[in-house]
């Protein structure tokens, strides 16, 4: 099983990123996939999280800003990120939930400039 994500780079404030992250390797579709983010000498926070039936939840520090959400294919989850702010900058790494254990993915940097 591997978790891969997608779409990091470099935006101003200001500006939006989507992020994609696609679990492969499995027949058993994950039961709940996350976004998690890792600032420099920062412990890694959640951000967002999604489950089978649709329902959503974010940190507080993202919410109404960023939004997840799944492929129909239920291994594919996006981030579209609207009005990045600086301190957004950080690595973001997609958990997937299989089976009962998480699987992270390598992540992928997110960087806003001022």
């Amino acid at each position: 099983v591997q978790v891969v994500e997608s779409g990091g780079g470099l935006v101003q404030a200001g500006g939006s990123l989507r992020l994609t992250c696609v679990a492969s390797g499995t027949i058993v579709s994950p039961t709940a996939m996350a976004w998690y983010r890792q600032a420099p000498g920062e412990q890694r926070q959640w951000v967002a999280g999604i489950i089978p039936n649709g329902i959503t939840k974010y940190a507080d520090s993202v919410q109404g800003r960023f939004s997840i959400s799944r492929a129909r294919a239920q291994n594919t989850v996006y981030l579209q990120m609207n009005n990045l702010k600086p301190e957004d900058t950080a690595v973001y790494s997609c958990k997937a939930v299989i089976r009962a254990v998480d699987v992270w993915g390598q992540g992928t940097q997110v960087t806003v400039s001022p």
